[in-house]
Order: structure tokens, then sequence, then C-alpha cells
């Protein structure tokens, strides 16, 4: 019987295992729910600090974000540097330059400089000129000119200027029914017994067109005791 029981019989460290076993069970189950403790409570720390933490009422003001255009137009202060550096060496090295090329005065240039203003030329100043007759006054009529009253009496325009000195610009100081022109025809005929246009112009060496127009005629006729201006046979 003992030889038995003693085959039987289970060692006594092999029954302190499940023991030991169920300790080191418990132990990790602890670590576990202690670490898992820490993590939560630092968790909660945070939401704490992040819910408890002030606003930052004087924060700065959100700055807008910049269009392509901005972009593009606005130029990075480097590249400002960078260009006004260059244009200050070329500002520099530009009297360099002068110094160095001295341009030689052309002798065409000299005369021109020496060359005077020279003035505008005056109008020559019209001469009275005596082209002998009978001298008259003729009052402008409306439609008349300087020069139709000329070519009227057969007269140059520069000796009816030279009669009429006064009359400065013949456009502004000839008035209808105002001015008065000087005039010099061959002579003034009364008409008389028979004179007609043709008779009257044989007389004098004048063509009866010449005489038509002296007068402002229209028609080859004359009355007896009307006054003839007889123009001159060519221009004076």
């Amino acid at each position: 019987m003992s030889e038995n029981e003693n085959r039987n019989r289970r060692p006594e460290e092999s029954s302190k295992l499940p023991y030991l076993s169920l300790g080191v069970l418990v132990l990790m189950i602890a670590g576990l729910l202690y670490v898992g403790y820490e993590y939560i409570a630092d968790d909660a720390a945070d939401v704490d600090q992040l819910l408890n933490t002030p606003l930052d009422t004087t924060g700065r003001e959100l700055q807008p974000i910049p269009n392509e255009n901005d972009q593009l137009s606005t130029v990075p202060q480097s590249s400002k540097e960078t260009t006004s550096s260059t244009t200050e060496e070329k500002t520099s090295d530009s009297p360099k330059e002068e110094e160095t090329v001295t341009p030689t005065p052309r002798p065409a240039d000299e005369e021109e400089t020496k060359k005077p203003e020279e003035k505008a030329p005056e109008k020559p100043k019209p001469v009275a000129v005596d082209p002998g007759g009978v001298e008259i006054t003729h009052t402008v009529q409306s439609g008349e000119t300087f020069y139709g009253i000329a070519n009227r009496y057969n007269l140059k325009s520069g000796t009816l200027k030279g009669l009429n000195p006064v009359i400065k610009d013949e456009s502004t100081d000839v008035k209808s029914g105002v001015t008065r022109i000087k005039v010099r025809v061959q002579a003034v005929h009364t008409v008389g017994p028979g004179d007609i246009l043709r008779v009257v112009a044989e007389k004098y060496g004048v063509t009866v067109e010449q005489l038509m127009a002296a007068n402002k005629k229209t028609k080859n006729f004359t009355e007896r005791g009307e006054k003839l201006i007889i123009p001159f046979p060519e221009k004076k």
C-alpha cells in the first residue's frame, strides 16, 4: 500500500503552479489597467486644458488670399533692389563713357551758330505813281473788291494802292458803301448829239467793251448829257 501511495502522490511543487500563473495574470491585468488609466487621464487633462484656455480676442486678422493678378503686379523686393542696383551701375558707368568720348564739332554747326537770325523781308510800301489823266472818287459798292475796281478802270493794283496809301489791308479796309477810293482815268466825256458808244470809244482810242465796263453798262446805249468815264487804253 505504501508503494501505491508513493506512486500516485503528486509532487507539492507542481500543485503550486496554478496559483503562480494566476497571480502573474492578475498582475498583468492590473498593470494594463494602470497603463490604460494613465493614458485616459492624460487625454482628459489635455481636453480640460483646451476647454479651459481663454480665447485670444486680440488675434490677428485673417489675411486675404492674393489673386493671380496681384501676384503678377507685385514685384519682389529683391528684384527691385537688383534693378535699382543695375540702374545705378549704368548711371555710374555713363559719366566715364562721356569723359572718354568727346565729340568734335563740325564746321557746318559752327557756321550755323555764327549766322545771325535773318529777319523776315518787309513788304514793299506802295509808291504813288502818277498815271496822268483825271482823278475821280469811287465809292465801293456791294460785291466789289479792290482788285475788281482796278480792273474796271484798267489800272494795275499797285497803281491803285499808290493812289490810296491809307488802305493797308484790302480785305479789311475796303467796306461797302463806306470806303471811297481815288481813281485815275483818261477823261470824263459828256455825251452830246450823235455821241454813241462806238463814236466815243474811237475818239479816245479805247474799245466799246472797256467803255461799257468803266461805266458799268450792260447795253450799248447812251443819253444826251450823260457823263462817261473814259479809261486808259492800256493798264497804267
